[in-house]
C-alpha cells in the first residue's frame, strides 16, 4: 500500500508540473491530460515499470517500456532514476537510458537524448540535477553530471559536465553562462573557436599573392585578377547581452 501511495504521489505531482509548465495544459483537467498528453503517459508507465523493476519483476517492465514506447514515441529504460515533478513537454523522440539519473523539477523538450557511451556495464548515462531545462534535441552522452537549475540549449551535445547555474550551447556543449555571468577562458566562446581549414585557406590565398607580385617584378606584368587577402571577421558576441 505505501508503494502505491507513493506512486500515486509521484503522479499527482508529475500532473501539477506540466500544467505549472505548460500554458496550453492550464485549462486542461488531469484526466485529459492522462489520455492525450504522451510526456505525461510516457512519465507514469515509467514510474510502474520502475516499481516493477526494482520489485525484481521480470520481463514486465521491459514489456511495459517497450509498449509505451511505441504509443509515446518516449524510450525510458526501466531501470533510469526519475525524480519527482519532471516535465516531457510534447515528448516524441525522448530517450532516457538505463542508468540516467533524472532530479527534481526537471524539464525536458522533444527529441532529447540521455544517452551513454562505451559498452562496459556499469554507469554510462547523465545524472541530471534539480530544476534544469533541457532544449529540444539536445544529447547528453556519457557518465556527465549536469549542475541543478542549468540550461541546455536546444540541439547542444554535451559531453561534459556542468557547472550549477550555467547555460549551455553548442556542439559540442560550451557554457556562456555560469551563475548569471560569462565565464573566463577562450572555450566559452564557441563562435570563435579555431578553424583550420579557412585558416589554409587564408595562407594560400596569402602565398599565391606574393608570388604573383614576385612574378609582376621580373616580368613587368601585372596579373589580370585580383587575389584578396583572406581576413578573419568577427562574429556576434557568442554569450549575448
Amino acid at each position: 500500500m505505501s508503494a502505491l501511495a507513493s506512486l500515486a504521489q509521484e503522479v499527482r505531482e508529475d500532473l501539477a508540473a506540466a500544467q505549472q509548465r505548460d500554458p496550453a495544459a492550464r485549462s486542461v483537467g488531469w484526466a485529459e491530460m492522462l489520455l492525450t498528453y504522451r510526456g505525461v503517459q510516457a512519465l507514469l508507465a515509467h514510474r510502474v515499470s520502475h516499481a516493477l523493476h526494482s520489485s525484481g519483476v521480470p520481463l514486465l517492465p521491459r514489456v511495459i517500456s517497450f509498449m509505451t514506447t511505441a504509443v509515446t514515441g518516449v524510450e525510458i529504460h526501466p531501470a533510469a532514476r526519475i525524480g519527482r515533478g519532471l516535465f516531457i513537454d510534447h515528448g516524441v523522440g525522448v530517450v532516457i537510458g538505463e542508468t540516467a539519473e533524472v532530479g527534481d523539477d526537471v524539464t525536458i523538450y522533444q527529441g532529447v537524448t540521455l544517452g551513454g557511451t562505451g559498452f562496459a556495464r556499469g554507469k554510462r548515462h547523465p545524472t541530471v540535477g534539480d530544476e534544469v531545462m533541457i532544449g529540444a534535441g539536445a544529447a547528453l552522452l556519457g557518465p556527465i553530471v549536469i549542475g541543478e537549475r542549468s540550461k541546455i540549449g536546444a540541439n547542444s551535445v554535451v559531453i561534459h559536465d556542468v557547472p550549477a547555474n550555467s547555460t549551455v550551447v553548442g556542439n559540442p556543449g560550451h557554457p556562456v553562462r555560469v551563475d548569471g555571468k560569462k565565464p573566463d577562458g577562450p572555450d566559452a566562446d564557441w563562435v570563435h573557436l579555431p578553424d583550420p581549414v579557412a585558416d589554409a585557406i587564408s595562407g594560400l590565398a596569402n602565398r599565391l599573392n606574393e608570388l604573383e607580385e614576385l612574378v609582376a617584378e621580373q616580368t613587368g606584368r601585372k596579373p589580370t585578377a585580383e587575389v584578396r587577402r583572406l581576413e578573419r571577421r568577427g562574429g556576434p558576441d557568442s554569450a549575448g547581452g
